[in-house]
């Protein structure tokens, strides 16, 4: 599936499903706070850990975001 497809399909999701829309919305949470440690002159050990964790867990909601997107083209299929 071409790009511009793939992001008309996550602005019908985000749309027209809270599951996805959720997902979608903690994603760009994790990324605005890894944002903010990155922003940051000098990291503590502290940070690198949160920054990871944090890193971990938006792939993580990607994963699933991609896979709600892959079930609904299969069902529309």
């Amino acid at each position: 599936m071409d790009k511009f497809a793939q992001e008309e399909l996550k602005a019908y999701l985000m749309q027209s499903n809270e599951e996805f829309r959720a997902l979608a919305e903690k994603h760009s949470e994790y990324e605005r706070q890894i944002s903010e440690i990155e922003a940051k002159p000098h990291l503590t050990p502290e940070d690198e850990i949160e920054e990871h964790k944090l890193k971990k867990l938006k792939l993580n909601l990607k994963d699933q975001m991609h896979e709600m997107m892959t079930r609904y083209r299969a069902q529309v299929a």
